[in-house]
């Protein structure tokens, strides 16, 4: 008899609209490929070279202020801006558009060695309180129409920097995936 939880088969994902390769069983196949090692290193509470401590210099030049709870600022090097001129290019089979946005980086502690799960519960409620508070303030910009928060965690996801952080973007457009899970979910709802 035929078991989702131990046979191979297809799903059906709802939002995308698209089926997916489901093999189960493959999970009790033996594993002698990487791991990746626990990061040992003890980090101060304040690393006089990291850009995004407290009171420190930061990649940009710009100079953090002495934050003691959650700090937020415009990313210096963020994936998006908001001053792209109009336009795009078409050349043969590229075709591009320009994209508007805004990338912020929120410190989640001024400590340099405080992941979130280690933090008390009132500062996590900071944290989820200013990624609202955010939300609220990008939404109210006529251009955004999409808003992204993530939390950068780790060399291995490839985070530039181990200051306890993440990043929220802002896009003029709905990313591919979310623009297709959005007509999905619509089609569903309408059914």
């Amino acid at each position: 008899m035929f078991e989702s939880k131990e046979h191979a088969h297809r799903r059906l994902n709802i939002l995308t609209g698209e089926w997916v390769q489901v093999s189960p069983h493959r999970s009790k196949r033996p594993w002698q490929g990487q791991v990746e090692k626990l990061d040992q290193v003890k980090r101060p509470a304040h690393d006089p070279t990291c850009y995004l401590c407290a009171g420190n210099e930061r990649a940009g030049g710009e100079k953090n202020p002495d934050y003691t709870s959650t700090f937020v600022f415009t990313n210096d090097f963020g994936a998006l801006q908001s001053d792209i001129p109009e336009g795009g290019e078409t050349s043969g089979l590229l075709q591009s558009k320009r994209e508007r946005g805004i990338c912020k980086v929120i410190c989640f502690s001024p400590r340099h060695d405080l992941t979130i799960p280690e933090m008390e519960v009132k500062d996590i409620t900071k944290v989820v309180d200013l990624w609202v508070e955010e939300c609220h303030a990008l939404s109210n910009h006529d251009f955004i129409n999409h808003i992204q928060i993530f939390e950068n965690k780790g060399s291995v996801m490839g985070c530039s920097n181990p200051h306890p952080h993440g990043q929220i973007w802002a896009n003029n457009f709905l990313p591919s995936e979310i623009n297709r899970k959005d007509l999905n979910l619509k089609a569903y709802l309408f059914l």
